[in-house]
């Protein structure tokens, strides 16, 4: 009898960086050994039956874990586990909600030891450029961090402050040496404090009054700010959330200049549009904040143009009062959407609706947000070589978002009641399973991604 040392992962569907073929995916130590047909697995390997598509697992660059410190928000064993449901595989957690946030060695090695024995998924850390901390760039480079990120506009939260265009310039040739690239939040404080001078009296409970407090201008002043800095001091820049179609005409001619810009947006920022969001759903406030239906297409569009490179969640939790201060107060209450269970089926919805396959699913939420974390070759694609993290996805299975498909430490999500396509069969970590039919499998094993 032969020993069987291997898994061979059988569909129909199996989406590669070449396109979507059926055949085996060949699994061994952990890693993909190859793919071949059907017909052709070795003696060696176990069929494991996959009914559905077959995708890399999604990786998610843009994440607030928000521990150590905030852990009753979130934290590392409520967010891998509900990653893990939402077919994702590997995490990249930002430097801030987290207390300490990650501005220096000791924090990171803080967030190392509260991930210990907890992690349902893969993770890696972000540093923060904040205030001051130039000195630290480097040296949170060679501890492992898999890039930067800073606020312009005030984060709104304790422990993290925005940075100028004074204080970011000392640090940029520091970064520019560290090859890594510094994800940018764009708004400018000035155009916003504009925007809010001309709001007096307005309802807050109105999200529109929250929209016209954080202006298109805001955003796409801070993007040329950043192309400058870019083509000044030669570091790759990466734009996180990305809202407003204004700054894309900017963002097209810096790439056909040769400049390192990269650009992501959101899943709410594709799915949701500012007009259906009802007085006092404060569920629904982020910064920037969701805008028109007429600007999502505009997103869409350039999605597929491959103007925006990938999406990525933003997954920023809270407890559930701050998501409820002020009685509906969009000037109150916490800006930020929950989504890294159910990010995926929104998508997916929206691209279903216009066209995509999930080839581009698989590039736009695994491939794309891999390479700019530095993981290529390892992450976000089935390819030889690569960790055997899958996921078994069913595109054409309807559902309506419960509070029992977040998964997180909070069921408060937007997203509660939305009806979806496409649902998560099972995700696979290195080859173990980790979620599988609607249940979490064995004990975490998910591990920081350091080299």
């Amino acid at each position: 009898m032969t020993k069987q040392t291997g898994q061979a992962f059988v569909s129909e569907r199996i989406v590669t960086p070449q396109g979507v073929r059926s055949g085996t995916v060949l699994v061994r130590d952990g890693k993909i050994a190859g793919v071949c047909d059907a017909s052709s697995v070795p003696a060696e390997y176990a069929v494991v039956p996959c009914a559905g598509a077959l995708l890399p697992g999604l990786v998610d660059s843009h994440i607030h874990i928000n521990e150590p410190g905030r852990t009753d928000w979130e934290g590392f064993a409520t967010a891998t586990r509900a990653a893990a449901a939402g077919g994702y595989t590997t995490l990249i957690d930002m430097p801030l909600n987290c207390l300490p946030a990650t501005t220096t060695v000791a924090a990171l090695e803080a967030k190392r030891k509260a991930a210990e024995g907890q992690c349902w998924v893969d993770w890696g850390a972000w540093g923060g450029l904040s205030g001051n901390n130039a000195a630290d760039v480097e040296p949170l480079a060679r501890a492992g961090v898999r890039g930067f990120k800073c606020f312009l506009a005030e984060p709104g939260i304790e422990g993290f402050a925005r940075v100028d265009e004074a204080e970011l310039r000392p640090a940029l040739p520091f970064l520019a040496r560290t090859g890594l690239p510094l994800l940018v939040h764009a708004e400018l404080p000035a155009e916003l404090g504009r925007a809010a001078q001309a709001l007096a009296g307005a309802s807050w409970r109105q999200h529109r009054t929250w929209l016209l407090s954080r202006p298109d201008e805001a955003e796409v002043a801070a993007i040329r700010l950043m192309i400058g800095l870019t083509r000044e001091f030669g570091f790759r820049l990466h734009i996180v959330h990305l809202v407003t179609a204004h700054a894309l005409d900017d963002l097209r001619r810096a790439r056909a200049d040769g400049l390192p810009v990269t650009v992501e947006t959101c899943p709410h920022y594709l799915h949701f549009a500012a007009e259906k969001i009802a007085d006092g759903s404060t569920i629904h406030k982020c910064a920037p904040p969701i805008r028109s239906a007429k600007n999502r297409e505009l997103l869409w569009e350039a999605l597929r143009r491959g103007e925006i490179d990938l999406i990525a969640t933003d997954h920023s939790p809270c407890l559930p009062g701050w998501k409820q201060r002020g009685g509906g107060s969009f000037a109150e209450a916490w800006g930020g959407i929950a989504s890294v269970s159910v990010a995926l089926p929104a998508v997916w919805t929206g691209m279903r609706r216009r066209g995509f396959s999930l080839s581009d699913l698989a590039r736009l939420m695994a491939e794309k947000p891999a390479e700019l974390a530095g993981l290529q070759g390892r992450k976000g694609r089935i390819a030889k070589g690569c960790d055997a993290d899958l996921l078994v996805f069913d595109p054409d299975r309807e559902l309506v978002v419960g509070a029992e498909n977040l998964h997180t430490r909070h069921s408060i999500s937007p997203y509660v009641g939305e009806g979806l396509f496409g649902t998560v069969t099972a995700t696979y970590l290195r080859g173990e399973p980790v979620f599988e039919a609607g249940r979490f499998v064995g004990q975490p094993r998910g591990r920081e991604i350091r080299v």
